[in-house]
């Protein structure tokens, strides 16, 4: 992929994942074949060699859906639970991970973390 391309082709795929339903995910896919296909093929080529795949979150509703191409709120969350298990550099046992995992969700839950506001905790 040439840099200068980047921003804009990831942003014309963006239009194909963030559709409201599959058949506009399919016209987002056809402009972007238009648009990008003679210069990236193989990428094209892999979104219709895949597209049940790809578009499978569509039978889930928007709000988790975004979770679901977005691994930011996963990264957010996983960071936030390291923040208060790493002074520990092992547990004894699972159940004192577990434990202390537990604690750390009911400490962001205490905070009034956004991942609360969408269901996430």
């Amino acid at each position: 992929m040439v840099w200068k391309d980047l921003k804009e082709f990831t942003s014309d795929m963006k239009e194909i994942y963030t559709s409201v339903n599959r058949d506009q995910a399919a016209i987002a896919l056809e402009h972007f074949e238009q648009k990008w296909g003679s210069k990236y093929r193989h990428d094209v080529q892999s979104w219709h060699r895949n597209w049940n795949d790809l578009t499978a979150f569509f039978d889930f509703p928007v709000e988790i859906r975004t979770i679901i191409y977005t691994t930011n709120l996963i990264e957010n969350l996983n960071g936030k639970i390291q923040k208060y298990t790493k002074t520990k550099l092992s547990f004894p046992t699972d159940d004192a991970l577990r434990k202390s995992v537990w604690l750390a969700m009911g400490r962001l839950k205490r905070n009034g973390r956004c991942l609360l506001e969408i269901g996430v905790l």
